[in-house]
């Protein structure tokens, strides 16, 4: 099949089915005579790996080792285990920074009301005297 139909089976764009390309996280593909890239199911299958685990905010990185890993069946899944884990704190530690920017946005908000004109705006005067 060709990138376009690749795309649309998979849901990915051609921009980023080629970027992984790029980056070397699906294999480079055979060419038609008319050079346009032919790919195969086991391509879809690899892309499907990669947009789940795009959908997990893995890492390029990230997804390259897993792919390494993946072609190593007889291995200990002890790295796979620790990128994972490492991932969850990643993961709490930008959900804390998440609830600290809400807490500071609920904040401001507070500090207007909807009946103030621009110039009484409380939500500017607070940004205005924060960039002091």
């Amino acid at each position: 099949m060709k990138i376009g139909e690749l795309a649309k089976l998979t849901g990915c764009s051609v921009q980023s089915i080629r970027h992984y390309e790029k980056e070397k996280l699906l294999p480079s593909m055979r060419r038609s005579n008319g050079n346009f890239r032919l790919y195969d199911l086991a391509t879809v299958e690899q892309l499907k790996f990669i947009k789940h685990c795009r959908n997990l905010d893995l890492s390029l990185a990230e997804i390259r080792q897993l792919i390494e890993l993946n072609q190593q069946p007889g291995m200990q899944c002890d790295d796979v285990n620790n990128m994972v884990d490492t991932h969850i704190e990643q993961v709490a530690l930008r959900i804390k920074e998440l609830q600290h920017l809400q807490k500071q946005l609920k904040s401001l908000r507070d500090s207007c009301s909807n009946s103030r004109t621009v110039k009484e705006c409380g939500i500017l005067k607070n940004l205005s005297a924060n960039q002091k």
